[in-house]
């Protein structure tokens, strides 16, 4: 668990939950130092797969910070730019002289090819795909693996020449120096990328790394991470008492199981009703809540708020901003009838605060403001806790069954904190929300019968804002149209858009503008991420 403690209005107390929340089960773990790769996460959570602690910072840290952090390995991403650009992001030359392990991949390789007196150049052929790497020198990183090995190149930069501190270690048939170790320093480096599904052995590469040449325990573990969790949450929490916001989601599900467990009739949920939420999600919460946990669960009625705070917003980052700011004032207002109410509880995960450049020692690129990490006001009047700002979306729904939570539940598609609203694009009005919640929960109605819910990861309607001409009947329309949108993915950083076959949305198409009054097109969405993202805003 890891809380950022928030200025309060009251007397606050140092507590537990102010320490960085895995750091009694992280005295050994790995960094990734972010060069701006779109894989820096897919990194972490792989290494996380080693049951080894992961984190993820900045590329500029100084060694003596890194130090401070004490890995146990570090490793250089990949990233979109050239070593020999001027502005490149670069590291601290220090930190190959930490004596602790490091691994570059691909621009992380470049990085530190170039700090010891290599060239790197720009390629006359690109590489991107499917490459054979032959191994010239195996054990340390391709221990026990065979002397070629299928892996991924996406580069259009590689080294040209090493300087003579270092070796190769394998090679393909456009790049000589498909992977090189320093002689003397515990430094190596990977013109691929192991970290993707598409190097089928990479997973086995980074547990060399880990586990063999950084020599890591296997001591990340999540049934470890809730009862030590649960621990710090009592400790801190004493007598007085925890709100948790629901939204129905698996995210905030899964923190009420954890404070239940922790601290049971002490914890009081709330339930914000935006009038940004899925189609009956406010009974089914109630549903859940209130048998599953037998919690005391407030449910406030918010829509107009809400609808009036967004009137004539487009851009989403000040939807999300405002959204934020209602979402926590409202929480302020009913916490006022909650006698000792001290905390307040989130369910703000790991690439939340990587992306909402939320850490300080994190990555500062900002990718989007998030309703749990943005907009927060400075006087928030109450402690903030983020049991699950540690963790990743695969163990978030993992730690939910080891909690007991319903499968069902555990395995709900993900919805975004802002709701509907970054699914309406354009301006947010009670009407189009009225089109947009039909038009998703026959999607969802659809992929369910379809038996296709727990094979696709995330799928939802969208409401354009775009009409088109349509004939309906005799009668020429000139109305909205809707964009569905599933998507496949092990970890929510990567995706592929669903292949669904043609006869479901043949179905889908057909019930959204037959039964959604407004609707005369229905498209599907066919983007990947990258350079998609997921959600459409």
């Amino acid at each position: 668990m890891s809380v950022s403690s928030a200025h309060s209005t009251g007397n606050s107390t140092e507590s537990s939950l102010s320490e960085a929340g895995a750091s009694v089960l992280t005295d050994q773990r790995i960094v990734v130092l972010d060069f701006g790769s779109q894989y820096a996460q897919l990194i972490a959570r792989r290494v996380r797969e080693q049951n080894v602690y992961c984190q993820i910072i900045r590329h500029d840290l100084s060694a003596d910070r890194i130090a401070e952090l004490a890995p146990k390995g570090i490793i250089l991403s990949g990233g979109p730019s050239s070593v020999y650009e001027d502005g490149a992001p670069r590291c601290d030359p220090e930190l190959f002289r930490l004596g602790i392990p490091v691994l570059g991949i691909c621009y992380g390789l470049q990085v530190a090819c170039e700090a010891f007196g290599g060239k790197v150049t720009n390629t006359s052929r690109r590489e991107y795909g499917h490459a054979m790497c032959e191994i010239v020198e195996p054990g340390t990183l391709f221990e026990e693996l065979p002397g070629e090995i299928d892996v991924w190149m996406s580069h259009g930069d590689q080294i040209s020449a090493i300087s003579e501190q270092f070796e190769p270690l394998a090679r393909t048939s456009t790049c000589p120096f498909a992977a090189i170790r320093h002689k003397e320093l515990p430094v190596y480096g990977m013109q691929f990328h192991p970290e993707v599904t598409h190097t089928p052995l990479g997973g086995k590469v980074l547990a060399n790394f880990v586990r063999g040449i950084c020599g890591c325990e296997p001591n990340w573990q999540l049934s470890d991470f809730a009862d030590a969790t649960v621990r710090q949450i009592r400790d801190a929490v004493g007598d007085r008492r925890v709100i948790c916001g629901l939204s129905g989601g698996v995210d905030s599900s899964v923190v009420a199981a954890l404070l239940y467990k922790a601290i049971g009739p002490q914890l009081t949920c709330i339930l914000i009703d935006n009038g940004l939420l899925r189609k009956n999600e406010q009974a089914l919460v109630i549903d859940e809540f209130t048998n599953h946990f037998k919690a005391d669960l407030h449910v406030v009625d918010a829509e107009d708020r809400f609808l009036a705070s967004l009137a004539g917003v487009v851009e989403p980052q000040e939807k999300r901003r405002r959204i934020g700011h209602d979402f926590i004032e409202c929480f302020k207002k009913e916490a006022e009838s909650i006698e000792n109410a001290h905390f307040l509880a989130q369910g703000t995960l790991y690439p939340d605060v990587i992306e909402s450049g939320a850490d300080p020692d994190g990555p500062a690129a900002t990718i989007k403001l998030h309703h749990n990490v943005g907009g927060l006001p400075e006087e928030l009047g109450f402690e903030l806790i983020e049991p699950l700002r540690d963790l990743f979306k695969d163990e978030v729904r993992r730690l939910g069954l080891e909690l007991g939570l319903p499968e069902k539940l555990v395995w709900r598609h993900p919805f975004p904190g802002p709701g509907l609203a970054v699914r309406c694009l354009g301006e947010v009005t009670r009407d189009k929300l009225v089109v947009l919640r039909a038009a998703d929960a026959i999607v969802i109605e659809e992929i369910e019968a379809a038996g296709l819910y727990r094979e696709t990861s995330q799928t939802f309607a969208v409401l354009l804002p775009v009409q088109s001409v349509g004939v309906m009947g005799d009668a020429r329309t000139y109305d909205n149209a809707i964009a569905v949108r599933s998507v496949n993915t092990d970890d929510f950083m990567t995706a592929d858009w669903s292949r669904l076959p043609y006869e479901l949305l043949a179905r889908i198409s057909t019930r959204i503008i037959n039964e959604v009054k407004g609707v005369n097109r229905v498209c599907y969405d066919i983007s990947s991420k990258p350079p998609a993202t997921i959600e459409w805003e």
